[in-house]
């Protein structure tokens, strides 16, 4: 404020938009973004530790694919070297498409319902089913389940176009 008089308001600047109206925003600006980044980089620390002796028990008896794995992860959840690789691309992904609020968004809605689609392959097809190549236990089932809805959640909540106008200044 010059001389005590208030700027004009810029007619070829107009109203600005919040950067979440923006398809294209700054690496992980919005919060879309910022959950998509965190989930990516999770699945990348998880793929990662797949294959780290100690933190997968059994590691020796790690099969390719197929239920026959006996490697746990944390002792806990069951993996194959193809369950670890899919963790690591799922990862990648994740830190992909958090340059983009539109990609983190279908990112997280649509990465949770492959998940959800994993816990029903899981509670219909996993043992000694033929059909089972992926190895899952009732804890990879319960895990697939909050992944599924903690992703839609995410992606749904903090996906929601947060479009506001404001002004420069306020008018007399």
């Amino acid at each position: 404020m010059a001389n005590g008089v208030a700027p004009l308001p810029d007619p070829l600047k107009g109203t600005q938009m919040s950067n979440t109206a923006n398809p294209v925003a700054r690496y992980a600006e919005t919060a879309v973004q910022k959950a998509a980044l965190v989930v990516g980089i999770v699945f990348l620390v998880v793929g990662i530790a797949g294959f780290i002796p100690g933190l997968t028990t059994n590691f020796e008896t790690m099969e390719f694919a197929g239920h026959d794995s006996g490697a746990m992860l944390l002792g806990i959840f069951q993996v194959s070297v193809l369950h670890n690789i899919v963790h690591l691309l799922f990862g990648v992904a994740g830190v992909v498409v958090a340059r983009s609020f539109a990609g983190a968004r279908n990112y997280l809605i649509w990465g949770g319902v492959v998940y959800a689609v994993l816990l029903v392959y899981g509670v219909f097809l996993s043992g000694d089913h033929p059909a089972n190549f992926v190895p899952l236990n009732s804890a990879d089932n319960w895990l697939h389940a909050l992944l599924a809805i903690g992703m839609i959640a995410l992606g749904l909540l903090l996906g929601r176009r947060d479009v506001r106008t404001t002004t420069g200044t306020a008018r007399a």
